[in-house]
């Protein structure tokens, strides 16, 4: 629970701040709560299931299909509310590998699972973003962005962040399909340098498992790598198109045109960049102040709050809640198969047998 609450104070407060400084009634009032709204809103939780069923997918795939299609949604419940608790900079990755070892998938699987999941994340930014910067330009960063040269903070932020997923994803990338064993050296010696010292058996020990996982993926064939691709596309283009939704359904004046979609599509994948970075807990609080500023061209100051507070109750708070059914019913399932492969290997035979 101490996990859970900290994200939900921290989130919570930024948005009860941002009301207090931003919020306009007249604003409010002019929403139009009807039949539009409705269908937008179930749209966009249609994306929330379908991009679930996307990660579950790519779980199964990446899993050679050892967990169930109902195993895999549960794994997502766990990875999703591992991530909300955990700065979003790291993610929910130690938790990953810890659950995935309970469910009796081989540590080289494992260890090959997580790692290529990070790195496929990272291929589809590093290689999408290039696209939308080429077709809506600088624009993508902020509202009335004309040039390059007037880059403001967030546009230096994203920048940077790129620049940032593009290297270890590059890296990464190089160590598990081209030579692993030269990015652990790489590794070793980097982290041999002054303050880096303290990381050098974690760097090492990474790099241990980045050779275990090239061999796991050297046995795959191209079609396992496009199915794991496509799941991971699907799932990162519905967590964006649910953020449209959102907006035609508050903001009724928003053109449901393609061209203005398209550029909405690409302003938030930007802003996602940036929020991969964030040091608080799943982004909270850090992600309702972008939103504001990042797409005040397509919603209005005063109402851009209740856009940002229904999205990340459905993507964020929703996952936290969930998490509280989820991982101890997950935990005591754990438990009790323990508790019954110990019964078993003590149990005493009967005076029949």
């Amino acid at each position: 629970m101490s996990r859970i609450i900290l994200p939900i104070l921290i989130g919570v407060g930024v948005v009860l701040y941002l009301f207090w400084q931003q919020f306009d009634p007249e604003a409010f009032q002019q929403i139009n709560w009807n039949k539009h709204t409705l269908f937008w809103i179930s749209a966009a939780i249609l994306l929330l299931v379908t991009r679930h069923i996307a990660y579950a997918a790519r779980l199964r795939i990446l899993s050679g299909k050892e967990f169930s299609w109902r195993k895999c949604i549960e794994l997502i419940f766990m990875w999703e509310f591992s991530s909300a608790v955990s700065p979003t900079s790291v993610g929910g990755t130690a938790v990953a590998l810890f659950v995935l070892a309970q469910e009796k998938l081989s540590a080289a699987k494992t260890t090959t699972l997580v790692i290529y999941t990070a790195i496929l994340d990272t291929i589809f930014f590093i290689g999408t973003v290039p696209i939308l910067v080429l077709l809506f330009g600088p624009n993508i960063i902020r509202p009335n962005l004309s040039s390059w040269n007037h880059l403001d903070g967030w546009g230096y932020a994203f920048v940077g962040a790129y620049s940032l997923m593009a290297t270890y994803g590059t890296l990464f990338f190089y160590g598990l399909f081209i030579n692993p064993k030269q990015l652990k050296r790489f590794l070793t010696w980097i982290t041999g340098l002054g303050f880096l010292q303290r990381y050098r058996e974690k760097a090492t020990k990474l790099g241990e498992d980045i050779i275990v996982a090239s061999k796991e993926m050297k046995r795959e064939k191209w079609t396992f790598h496009f199915k794991a691709f496509l799941a991971t596309a699907v799932a990162w283009s519905c967590r964006f198109l649910l953020l449209n939704c959102l907006i035609i359904a508050i903001v009724d004046s928003t053109p449901v045109t393609f061209p203005t979609q398209a550029a909405l599509y690409a302003r938030l994948e930007t802003m996602f960049v940036i929020m991969a970075f964030s040091p608080t807990p799943g982004g909270a609080g850090f992600a309702e102040i972008v939103f504001g500023g990042f797409l005040s061209d397509y919603v209005p100051q005063g109402i851009s709050l209740i856009v940002a507070f229904i999205w990340r109750g459905l993507t964020y708070y929703a996952y936290l809640f969930a998490g509280v059914i989820v991982v101890p019913n997950w935990v005591r399932n754990l438990l009790n198969r323990r508790k019954r492969a110990v019964n078993s290997k003590f149990q005493i035979p009967n005076s029949n047998t």
